[in-house]
């Protein structure tokens, strides 16, 4: 079956390249990680870069509230967590505080460093963190923080359900020491420890009644007068546009290089023609735009293999919001796993990477990302591209075209059609949507837009996470953060796990993957190893492309490094040169 009038643009880049036998592999391509520019910053310098979007940024300024990876981008500028984490993504004694970790590997006790001072001068207490906790662990809070790390603290369960008014877990010891004990000992506490304090004097506190968790999620100060502990201070926000920072001279670390940073939205479409006026520094290319940015004399190309994956997820049940946990529907349109198996199979990635994007994202293989490449199963093929392989499992499954319109129908002989929710951005996203649609028309399946278009990252993701009855497939992008524990994505509990998943082996595989013998590297990787089979198996959520993330920046930056090894990675150290 082909879809007339959707697929020329794909059409014409792939050209006959349309059988997965005849495909050659992409050799990944390499890139510095580096600038080379390491001239002494001017004292007086300023930097623009660049939040790459067709929207505006949402503007929720607080870790525990936010959603958006441009609120994350912007808040690295102004805060910070308390613990540093080195090359390895494990917490380190070499930031704002240092720890240490009791034998029993339950109890992690945290001091704060002399000299740490929120940008109105007040002093980080330990009394900051707690209040995170307080914030995530409470029982209104709607955000979707609230993960295993936190609940498995001591006392979290009771204070969570309204049944205490203290974690009893968590003990401060004096103004720059806090204790936080848990129930089970997990190498997640190393890789996924939360220390970003929140200035409870700033923001107002919901433990006393002096603001309501509705009213702090909408207050001005984590919208318009968000402070932090971090190198910048926020000057002016134009909502949804901009952010002007200036210097932190009482910086704990020292004084940051640059005197102001604007950190401003910038359409897809003028990305390239910003880079080569010098309308901004530092702007991550949209690897579609990747053959003019390299062009471009002002301009180094820096780039890595993003701990990001882009996927297609099938609704298959939705959120139980009395019992806050994810619940599945046996009577969803794709209950049949063998359906989103052949679903998967019918996805030709391979050529959307190497057409689309000129070779710098290439297929997944499962939901653990390379960049994990210990705990990554790069022997796991995961279901391939291959067409008659998809067409035999939906014969199997009982979808059958009766009617010879090229569709099949249902195991009861109805019409089967399913709908797709993808998002617009760039030039690549509706000829992507399409030729996927495509992809599983050849195969004998209808697959139609929602609506009919594409739809903008707002109203796509209140599509997702409400479980909109119009939406059966949907199409986005994880960044996985620095843990590899997955739960926060797909456990029973988590908000996050769109497709709304579960499992008796899910639930074993995600616990035993944060026990006290997961401590234990090669324990861990064996199960983590068994779940990304488990989901090759299930495919609730298909990877479909590992990526490289490409970053333009402008040849008078220095002391620059996207090198998770090198010092110059922190945004205190860069600068400008003249």
């Amino acid at each position: 079956m082909k879809i007339h009038g959707v697929v020329i643009v794909v059409g014409l880049l792939l050209g006959g390249c349309t059988d997965a036998q005849s495909q050659t592999k992409v050799e990944l391509p390499t890139f510095p990680l580096e600038v080379e520019n390491h001239h002494p910053p001017l004292d007086d310098g300023e930097m623009t870069v660049a939040l790459v979007s067709s929207g505006p940024f949402e503007g929720t300024l607080s870790r525990p509230f936010y959603s958006g990876a441009f609120d994350a981008e912007i808040m690295t500028w102004f805060d910070e967590s308390l613990l540093s984490v080195d090359s390895n993504f494990e917490i380190s004694n070499e930031g704002a505080a240092t720890y240490e970790l009791s034998e029993d590997l339950r109890t992690i006790t945290l001091r704060i460093k002399e000299g740490v001072s929120w940008h109105d001068g007040e002093p980080v207490k330990a009394s900051d963190l707690l209040y995170a906790y307080e914030l995530l662990g409470h029982p209104d809070y709607a955000g979707e923080r609230y993960t295993f790390t936190i609940e498995n603290i001591v006392g979290m369960d009771a204070y969570h359900a309204g049944q205490a008014k203290d974690i009893s877990g968590i003990t401060v010891s004096d103004e720059r020491t806090i204790q936080i004990t848990y129930k089970e000992a997990t190498p997640s506490i190393l890789t996924g420890f939360w220390s970003v304090p929140v200035p409870r004097h700033h923001v107002g506190d919901i433990i006393t009644g002096e603001v309501t968790m509705r009213e702090l999620e909408a207050s001005d100060k984590i919208r318009v007068t968000p402070i932090g502990f971090g190198p910048y201070i926020i000057v002016k926000i134009v909502p949804g546009e901009s952010v002007l920072l200036k210097r932190n001279e009482n910086y704990w670390r020292g004084r940051p290089k640059l005197q102001s940073v604007v950190v401003k939205t910038v359409n897809e479409a003028i990305v390239v023609e910003s880079l080569k006026k010098g309308d901004v520094d530092i702007a991550k290319v949209p690897v579609d735009q990747y053959d003019s940015v390299k062009k471009l004399g002002n301009i180094t190309l820096l780039g890595e293999i993003d701990m990001a994956y882009s996927y297609i997820g099938f609704k298959l049940g939705v959120w139980d919001e009395t019992h806050k946990e994810n619940r599945m529907n046996p009577q969803a349109k794709l209950a049949n796993k063998l359906v989103r198996q052949a679903m998967w199979h019918a996805l030709d990635n391979e050529s959307v990477g190497k057409y689309l994007y000129h070779g710098l994202r290439f297929p997944a293989t499962t939901l653990m990302v390379p960049v994990f490449n210990f705990y990554h199963d790069a022997k796991n093929p995961g279901r391939p591209y291959n067409p008659e392989t998809a067409k035999r499992l939906l014969d199997e499954a009982g979808y059958i075209d009766i009617t010879g319109d090229g569709y099949r129908e249902d195991p009861e002989g109805k019409p089967f059609v399913l709908y797709f929710a993808s998002m617009a951005g760039g030039d690549v996203a509706e000829p992507i949507a399409n030729y996927y649609i495509q992809n599983w028309a050849d195969v004998g399946l209808q697959v139609e837009l929602t609506d009919g278009r594409l739809h903008d990252f707002h109203s796509f993701y209140e599509l997702v996470k409400s479980d909109h009855p119009k939406v059966d497939i949907f199409q986005g992008a994880w960044g996985t953060g620095s843990d590899p524990d997955p739960s926060g994505l797909y456990g029973r509990q988590a908000l996050f796990n769109y497709s709304r998943y579960t499992s008796e082996l899910n639930d074993q595989l995600l616990k035993a993957g944060t026990s006290e013998e997961a401590f234990d590297s090669k324990v861990r990787r064996n199960i983590y190893q068994k779940w990304q089979a488990m989901m090759v198996e299930d495919v609730p959520i298909v990877p479909t492309l590992y990526r490289y993330e490409l970053l333009g920046v402008n040849k008078r930056v220095v002391n620059y490094s996207i090198d998770s090894k090198s010092e110059n990675r922190h945004v205190w150290k860069w600068g400008v040169s003249k």
